[in-house]
């Protein structure tokens, strides 16, 4: 046998073995989708079941918020255990009564509308811890499907860097290569076993990272055509931040302040205390009653640093407010040209740019394997191609996670019904 006729046969097999390895295993198991993925996240979230705590606390601080004063007993005995005739109980004074704090100004209303707004605030907190653990599942889940998508790369590189090897010691048998060709092609193999060893470590730490989000083991498939979809995508939100969770959360933290200080004027108003009893005089086995009335002097402490302590609380939360409007929309026009330059760079790397470097790694190894091409330029091509699809996953990658992370960034904010729930 020739030895162009050897060399080529063995070009034939790398060429062969690289398609096979292209072409994934058909799984006859149902993939885990990211909704899938979500859904049993949301169950299982601890972020989540804090959410759910959050409201009910603050549903009970409004309960807590809307109660009355409650009334008081006193007891008092006077003239007792004395000298003289005030000796034992024999003069002694004992009084029994009820106080009841009278709240003026409000205080009770006002307390509510802050419990109310804090009732609120915890609500659409719940949106967001939702939104949340949305993005994380679907960047766990992006990042489990590149991981994947990395180890079929690396698979396909190591079976050619083998099929390569075999080439170039068959090369150096027959005499028509230098054993130098042999030795870098050696190399070649074993840094790209490497690759394949590292790669299937990433993809392990991948999968168990993704489990512990939804809460059971991730054995099966993922989503991979979901994955590869980006054609035809074309994002048309356009960049405002109006009606997001974002902009709610703000206003919502606002709203607390504008009631705080409503608090603050109401508690300025002092309350009146009233008291009335029977006093059983024991001398003269007597009894009387006793009615009083006490409010307090506010000569230290009127109420007006609390007052000012709100009113700029609510100045700084305006201020936030407009703050966090220009910090969602250059967010928002970020996302949105981040999604659409991962959509073309994901289309080329994946489309035109792939097909033309598996076609010249494809030429380069059977014009090495003819004596055609010199070994440095089959390794131009073959790091071209390896570069290739290295970029084109991670073209997908980032689209996929642009995307998410969009979503995350213009999630809408629920409308408030009357009763103060959200929807």
């Amino acid at each position: 046998m020739s030895r162009t006729l050897a060399a080529l046969l063995a070009a034939t097999v790398c060429v062969g073995t690289a398609a096979a390895q292209t072409t994934p295993v058909a799984s006859t198991e149902a993939p885990l989708t990211l909704d899938d993925a979500i859904a049993s996240a949301r169950a299982r979230s601890p972020g989540m079941d804090a959410a759910d705590a959050a409201i009910r606390a603050t549903t009970a601080g409004r309960t807590v918020a809307g109660l009355r004063p409650n009334p008081t007993f006193e007891g008092q005995a006077e003239n007792v255990v004395g000298t003289g005739p005030y000796k034992g109980l024999s003069g002694s004074e004992t009084t029994v009564g009820f106080s009841l704090p009278i709240e003026t100004g409000g205080k009770r209303s006002a307390r509510v509308a802050v419990a109310d707004t804090r009732v609120g605030r915890a609500k659409l907190g719940a949106f967001v811890a939702l939104a949340d653990l949305e993005l994380q599942v679907a960047e766990t889940y992006v990042e489990a499907l590149g991981a994947e998508r990395r180890l079929l790369v690396a698979q396909q590189q190591a079976a050619i860097a083998t099929e390569g090897l075999r080439v170039a010691r068959d090369r150096v048998t027959v005499g028509a290569a230098s054993p130098i060709d042999q030795q870098r092609a050696d190399v070649i193999s074993i840094n790209a076993n490497v690759a394949v060893e590292r790669a299937e470590r990433s993809l392990d730490v991948a999968r168990q990272n993704l489990s512990r989000l939804i809460g059971s083991a991730v054995n099966g498939p993922l989503d991979t055509a979901w994955f590869d979809r980006v054609a035809g995508f074309g994002p048309t939100i356009a960049p405002s931040s109006d009606g997001t969770l974002a902009l709610a959360i703000a206003a919502a933290d606002l709203a607390t302040a504008e009631a705080q200080i409503r608090l603050a004027r109401a508690n300025r108003v002092p309350d009146i205390t009233l008291s009335a009893g029977a006093r059983r005089l024991q001398a003269s086995r007597d009894t009387a009653a006793v009615v009083g009335v006490s409010i307090p002097i506010p000569l230290f402490n009127n109420g007006r640093a609390a007052i000012g302590q709100a009113t700029a609380e609510r100045d700084q939360l305006m201020a936030q407010l407009r703050l966090a409007r220009l910090d969602a929309d250059r967010a928002i026009a970020s996302a949105v040209a981040d999604v659409a330059n991962a959509a073309a760079t994901a289309r080329a790397a994946n489309g035109p740019a792939l097909a033309a470097a598996q076609e010249a790694a494809r030429i380069a190894r059977l014009g090495y394997g003819q004596g055609k091409f010199n070994q440095i330029e089959l390794l131009d091509a073959e790091r071209t191609l390896s570069e290739t699809r290295a970029t084109a996953t991670d073209a997908l990658i980032a689209f996929h996670t642009a995307t998410a992370r969009l979503r995350r960034l213009t999630s809408a904010a629920p409308s408030a019904t009357p009763s103060g729930d959200y929807r």
